[in-house]
């Protein structure tokens, strides 16, 4: 099924199209994560420990196997889990108050005595491997993409086959505190959700509060946690899976095989967001204090603060007031539609 105005409003909202059956134009086709059963069920952070070291230890092959790292504790207990002399990766963006994860990164590695690399991520990157993808993919695509398979292609020049992440561990370990900081009622949390409302950038677009439908509860409510477990890891999973697999690298996220059997809503609103990870992360760091949460960094803000839509479907001067990564879903849009507009008129 084509449908452009659902996957254009979709992709504003989502930063992917959850729908695999609905595409941009006919002949594309693109697809999304399916995650795992979790077969494991944790109460105790000794539970957690058990899992990430049977599945590093299963996925682990000696000078094939590399860490993507960054700066918060997610990855960083995975560091603690690796032999010696392993290959971490940590990213860095060149821009203006970009987000600089390097040093903090570096404490981890070198208490475990991993080989460390910094990978630094230009916008000329994003200019050079963004036809990649979006030829690869089908359709427009989350930012950090970019970074991962420019980071994906470099490692393998270095013999690297496999990749390890921490990724999933913000949606099912309890990462996600703002989303997690109090009891939604319905249309507040699809608000709060979207991350742009495509009735404010596009002409013509569809209302994408359906697709929270089944999140639904009585009251008016939501249940948040179900769609962070569901549709938001699939859309950062999804990511993942798409860059490793333009570069041909197979990757493990050994948190993504769990699920807590029953997330602790009041600890995490008293301030202990993943309290069971947070646990781990002290025994294996006892003298580093646990860092602030950040997300992927990226430069978004500085790379794209001048930019401003310029195809049909976008309303005039929609850009305006966006953060940088709201600017990036429209400029990627744009790139794909540009690309992909040439190739169905033909």
């Amino acid at each position: 099924m084509v449908d452009k105005t659902y996957c254009m409003s979709n992709y504003l909202a989502f930063r992917f199209i959850s729908n695999v059956n609905i595409n941009f134009y006919s002949g594309l086709k693109h697809s999304k994560y399916t995650i795992l059963d979790k077969p494991y069920k944790v109460r105790l952070a000794v539970d957690v420990d058990k899992i990430l070291k049977e599945k590093i230890m299963q996925f682990y092959e000696p000078k094939k196997t590399a860490l993507f790292l960054s700066g918060g504790i997610d990855s960083a207990i995975l560091a603690s889990y690796l032999p010696k002399d392993t290959k971490a990766y940590t990213f860095k963006c060149i821009g203006e108050n970009a987000i600089d994860e390097t040093s903090q990164a570096k404490k981890y590695t070198h208490r475990y005595a991993l080989s460390h690399e910094i990978i630094e991520m230009h916008w000329s990157d994003f200019e050079k491997l963004t036809p990649k993808l979006l030829e690869s993919n089908q359709v427009p695509f989350h930012s950090i993409e970019v970074q991962l398979l420019k980071a994906a292609l470099h490692a393998k020049t270095q013999g690297i086959e496999k990749i390890i992440i921490g990724d999933s561990a913000d949606y099912i370990f309890g990462g996600m505190d703002k989303l997690l900081s109090k009891d939604w009622n319905f249309e507040e949390f699809v608000t709060r959700y979207n991350y742009i409302e495509p009735s404010k950038a596009l002409k013509d677009y569809v209302d994408v509060t359906s697709e929270y439908e089944k999140y639904k509860l009585p009251n008016n409510k939501i249940d948040f946690i179900k769609l962070i477990n569901n549709d938001m890891l699939v859309e950062s999973l999804s990511s993942y899976a798409n860059a490793f697999k333009l570069a041909g690298i197979s990757f493990l996220d050994p948190y993504s095989y769990m699920q807590v059997e029953h997330l602790d809503l009041q600890r995490i609103r008293a301030g202990e967001p993943k309290y069971l990870l947070r646990e781990l992360f002290k025994k294996a760091y006892p003298d580093i204090n646990i860092p602030t949460k950040i997300p992927m960094p990226r430069a978004m803000d500085a790379w794209l603060k001048d930019y401003k839509t310029s195809r049909p479907e976008f309303i005039k001067d929609c850009t305006v007031g966006m953060s940088g990564d709201q600017k990036w879903l429209c400029w990627c849009l744009e790139q794909f539609l540009n690309m992909y507009e040439k190739i169905d008129n033909k």
